[in-house]
């Protein structure tokens, strides 16, 4: 018989398998507000401000997606 383990879970039940498919959810919601967090807060900024920090308007998203750090 083929033994199935979800998450690496070995011999944890249903409720093992609920609470990890539950954490996995909210760090991918986290994850989803830091990325919109960073798109949102630098619209607010003037071109000059941009061209201080060596960006565009152009260049949010990608930043957004990819800070450098």
């Amino acid at each position: 018989m083929a033994t199935v383990h979800a998450n690496g879970l070995q011999g944890h039940g249903f409720i093992a398998r609920v609470g990890a498919a539950m954490s996995e959810f909210f760090t991918t919601v986290a994850e989803a507000r830091r990325m919109a967090d960073r798109y949102e807060d630098p619209t607010h900024l003037g071109n000059s401000e941009f061209e201080r920090m060596g960006l565009t308007r152009e260049d949010v998203p990608e930043t957004a997606l990819h800070p450098k750090h």
